[in-house]
């Protein structure tokens, strides 16, 4: 597999957008797959795929041509495992794993090398923990669940009560963290734990790298959050929403289902379903396009204004003088 312009003979690649499509033409892959073509495209120089969903077909072709080899099965003499953990069928736990009192792993996951499983947390069936990853105690992640390197579910979370003379009383954190099945997140993001409740990712929610789930959050079904998204606590993130890089949200509000929030938007307020927004504060991605074209303008509109209040003071003035000559 490689990209369209890094091909060469003996390579597949695919065009899933069409501004790639004039690529074809010199292309130096030996097959190609591609979507529906439209009349009037080039033909392309090598063998085709055709599908209608070609970024899926791609993913699965990476998934045949990858290079996959699983740890060995078993428990390395090198890691600690408490006693009274139960460990599933088949699973493979590397090196260095510390896995406490009264947790749970299930059958066909694989836990990588310097990966903390704290006491009672329980993990299901064909799940991939990497290295330097941290389920701290009592959390519970479903089946089928991957974590990379450096993800942190059930840290503390921000929590402090200030008191009369200024300092900061920590609220404990001692509530409950739920990841279900078919989650991934990515390299070095957190999830924290909350007072009272519980935090919860939703089956099927992928969540980039660096980001943030405060405590107290639920995140929906098939939520896509990407790099540096961050939100507070309490907030409801609704099945479906699609969040983009550097996004953030305030606590205590909801996002509705299928919602789409634009790269670098603050989120201040609830979003209705469906709804498209962006900017700081995020308002309608069609407002928001309008506003920006009238931002880069501000300093020649800035100068008209000046311009017309100078002519409308001299007219003022003309005025002033014109009523005087009368009343004489």
């Amino acid at each position: 597999m490689a990209g369209i312009q890094q091909a060469q003979e003996g390579d597949l690649t695919f065009i899933a957008n069409p501004r790639y499509l004039t690529q074809l033409a010199t292309t130096l892959a030996s097959a190609v797959i591609l979507g529906r073509t439209r009349p009037g495209d080039a033909p392309p120089r090598c063998a085709v795929l055709h599908t209608d969903d070609p970024y899926s077909a791609f993913a699965r072709a990476v998934s045949l041509f990858a290079d996959d080899t699983p740890p060995p099965k078993g428990v390395d003499r090198l890691s600690a495992v408490a006693s009274d953990a139960a460990i599933g069928a088949d699973v493979s736990i590397g090196p260095f794993v510390t896995i406490g009192s009264g947790a749970a792993v299930g059958a066909r996951t694989i836990i990588y090398p310097n990966v903390v499983v704290g006491p009672g947390a329980r993990i299901g069936e064909g799940c991939v923990i990497h290295s330097q990853a941290s389920i701290r105690e009592r959390v519970v992640i479903g089946d089928r669940v991957t974590l990379h390197d450096g993800v942190v579910v059930g840290s503390d979370g921000f929590g402090f009560a200030r008191q009369k003379d200024g300092s900061h009383l920590k609220i404990p954190q001692h509530a409950g963290v739920v990841i279900e099945d078919d989650v991934e997140i990515g390299a070095n993001s957190t999830v924290d734990r909350p007072a009272i409740g519980e935090t919860r990712i939703s089956a099927g929610a992928k969540i980039d790298n660096l980001v943030h789930i405060a405590h107290g959050v639920t995140i929906g079904r098939r939520a896509l959050l990407a790099a540096q998204v961050g939100i507070a606590g309490s907030t409801v993130i609704e099945d479906d929403v699609m969040m983009a890089g550097q996004t953030g949200v305030t606590g205590h509000v909801r996002v509705g289902k299928g919602a789409i929030i634009g790269a670098k938007s603050a989120v201040l307020q609830s979003v209705d379903a469906g709804s498209f927004v962006t900017g700081h504060p995020a308002i309608e991605h069609a407002d928001w396009r309008k506003a920006s074209v009238v931002f880069r303008h501000l300093p020649s509109l800035k100068k008209r204004v000046a311009e017309l209040e100078h002519r409308i003071a001299e007219l003022e003035e003309r005025l002033a003088a014109c009523q005087t000559s009368t009343d004489r």
